[in-house]
Parts: structure tokens; C-alpha cells; sequence
């Protein structure tokens, strides 16, 4: 049977997950380790019988949270999506929810049909931050200048080489090289990229569409949104833009440091904890 006869039986499935990244040692599968795509796999095999490794639009590293992660995955299962969904929800961790389960195209793909991302970083600015929201934001009751730093954040606007804000090398030699993909249905292997949405002959070249702090009471919220980032890309803004709020740097700097091509040159790389994939656009 050719792989577009394997298709017409089943239904390729668009997933949209969220989760608490705390306790998970990122997206992607790995050897004696809790991961959200692990997880989430067990989960499906669980309801339908079929061992598939969905693919995520991209991977979020230990610690890092989703509220609008999206999976993909072709299954022979003929469920309907409110039942998939709920049998999905019953067989997952609370730290993991699935919001949506729904049929797509079958050439659909949740990182490869990808055309934008948003992230959100979160910085608690109180004294002491309450066991609660400890997980979900970087305790920083530091004076910072958020005027600055949104100066700072409209600088990076725009296609630029983003290689300054990516991870260092000794970060990418500590990821777990690429997983492939166990589903049978293509006899294809599926590996995911070292970085972040790095698609082939970009480089580090990507495209910001939106990039602003604003404030919710003790709350300092970062909302960027662009085509696609690089390990780390979000964190080390994260961590530059504190500097600049802090009177470490000039706002000015950021082209200095874009310019320069040297992740040496930027700042410090914020905590996992404070970072949320917030959507993923088609």
C-alpha cells in the first residue's frame, strides 16, 4: 500500500496542547526522562492502540510552559475529536491539557506548515514572590526601568541575524540530537532541528513581527511574535532587555550587539520558568 492509499484511511490530527513545563524535561522525547511529546504519546496510544510520536510546531525546554502548543499526527482511529479529546484528558497528567483535537489537511504538519509563534515572558517584580506564581514567572524585585527596556524591545524588530541571542554552543551540545518520528504511517523519519524552529538555509536570520513589554500590576510581560526562533532567542532578549532596565546598557545598544554576530556580546540567559509559547499561527 503506497503511503497516499495509508493516508486516505485514517485522519491527520491537529492537536492544540497546553502545559506546565516544570516537572517535564522539555518537548521532546528523550532516554529516562519525562517529556510533554513522551507523554502526550502515551497518552494517545493509550486511547487508540497506535504508537505515533506527534510532531509540536517546535521544542520548549525543560521548565518552559505552553498555553497554545500545537501537535500533529496521522492515526487509523476513525474517533470522533470531542471524544478523542476528552479520552485524551483522562489519560494525561494534570500539568498537560489538550484545549483541541481536530482534524487537517493531510499535508498539514505542525512545525513544517508553521507561519508565526508567539512567546510571552513573564517577570514577578515583588519582594517575594508567593509560592503560586513561582513557577510561572523570574522573581526579579530589582528597581527596573520598563520604559527602558521597551525601548529596547522595538530594536530588534525586523529581519536581522539573530546569532548573538542564540544558545552558545556548549547549550546546543547538551541537547538530545533529534528524535525520530515512530509513526508508520509514512515510513518516513522525522528528525527535529538542534534549533528551535531553525529551518534549512535561514541561519539564524528571523523575522520579528512584534516585540513589547508592558505591565500588569507587579507583573513585567514580554510578548514577541515573529516567524520562528532560535534556542534560547527568547531568553536571551529576556535577559539583554533586563540589563537595559537595569542601566547596565544603553537601549541604544541592542544594534551594537545584533551587529556583532557574538552571543558573548548580549546578556545573561533569563530562567526557563518565565516563558510561555503562547500561540502558533497557520
Amino acid at each position: 500500500m503506497t503511503e497516499e492509499e495509508e493516508r486516505k484511511d485514517g485522519s491527520n490530527w491537529k492537536l492544540t496542547i497546553a502545559y506546565d513545563g516544570t516537572d517535564f524535561y522539555g518537548w521532546q522525547v528523550q532516554p529516562e526522562h519525562a517529556t510533554v511529546q513522551g507523554t502526550l504519546a502515551e497518552a494517545i496510544e493509550r486511547v487508540t492502540g497506535e504508537r505515533v510520536l506527534p510532531q509540536g510546531s517546535g521544542r520548549t525546554d525543560a521548565g518552559v510552559h505552553a498555553r497554545g502548543q500545537v501537535a500533529s499526527c496521522f492515526l487509523n482511529a476513525p474517533i470522533p475529536a470531542e471524544n478523542f479529546l476528552r479520552a485524551l484528558n483522562r489519560r494525561l497528567p494534570e500539568a498537560i491539557r489538550a484545549l483541541r483535537a481536530e482534524t487537517a489537511a493531510p499535508d498539514f504538519h505542525a512545525r513544517h506548515s508553521a507561519r508565526a509563534k508567539t512567546y510571552e515572558y513573564r517577570i514577578d517584580r515583588r519582594e517575594i514572590c508567593p509560592p503560586w506564581a513561582a513557577r510561572f514567572a523570574w522573581s526579579l524585585p530589582w528597581p527596573l526601568d520598563a520604559r527602558r527596556m521597551q525601548d529596547a524591545a522595538r530594536l530588534v524588530i525586523g529581519t536581522q541575524d539573530f546569532t548573538s541571542f542564540a544558545a552558545s554552543e556548549p547549550d546546543l551540545a547538551r541537547r538530545t540530537p533529534g528524535a525520530p518520528d515512530l509513526s508508520t504511517r509514512t515510513g518516513r523519519v522525522e528528525v527535529e532541528n538542534a534549533d528551535d524552529e531553525n529551518a534549512e538555509g535561514e541561519g539564524n536570520i528571523r523575522t520579528v513581527f512584534e516585540s513589547s513589554w508592558r505591565e500588569e500590576g507587579d507583573l513585567l510581560i514580554y510578548r514577541v511574535r515573529g516567524d520562528g526562533f532560535l534556542h534560547h532567542m527568547v531568553r536571551n532578549l529576556v535577559g539583554t532587555f533586563v540589563d537595559a532596565g537595569r542601566g547596565q546598557m544603553a537601549a541604544e545598544e541592542i544594534a551594537r550587539i545584533l551587529e556583532a554576530r557574538s552571543r558573548s556580546e548580549a546578556g545573561a540567559t533569563a530562567p526557563a520558568r518565565g516563558l510561555f509559547l503562547d500561540s502558533v499561527e497557520y
